[in-house]
């Protein structure tokens, strides 16, 4: 099976090593939303070694907190998911009061025309917010 994680995904490099990698998506009406995106082909969790599961949370929480730091959402959403894509990896995504789809999940029906949080210069802030 091809797997379009395992390979180069799409989206702006936020931070890479040795195990994974963020990147900052194009997920139009979602400015922010953020894949923390292990680098070995595993599907779950419990595929990974403690020290490894500790290394990915770690990740997640830093993303997590540049995004609040850096966007001020009214919400973070994160997920773990995998259905489409069996490749473990975790969306954290900035959710905002006015957004198209809030309270619901971002893949539900919207529930308005969503306002647009996008700001330039995002990606140099959230690097920056994640080496801090």
């Amino acid at each position: 099976m091809a797997c379009e994680l395992c390979g180069e995904p799409k989206g702006e490099l936020l931070h890479q090593d040795d195990k994974l990698r963020v990147l900052l998506v194009d997920e139009a009406g979602y400015p922010g939303f953020c894949r923390v995106i292990w680098r070995g082909h595993v599907a779950e969790m419990t595929d990974l070694d403690a020290a490894d599961r500790a290394h990915l949370m770690d990740w997640v929480y830093r993303v997590e907190a540049a995004l609040r730091t850096v966007m001020r959402p009214a919400k973070i959403n994160l997920a773990s998911l995998g259905n489409m894509v069996p490749h473990l990896h975790w969306h954290v995504i900035p959710r905002f009061a006015d957004d198209a789809h809030f309270p619901s999940p971002i893949w539900a029906a919207p529930r308005r025309d969503g306002a647009d949080h996008g700001r330039p210069g995002l990606a140099e802030a959230l690097r920056a917010a994640l080496a801090a």
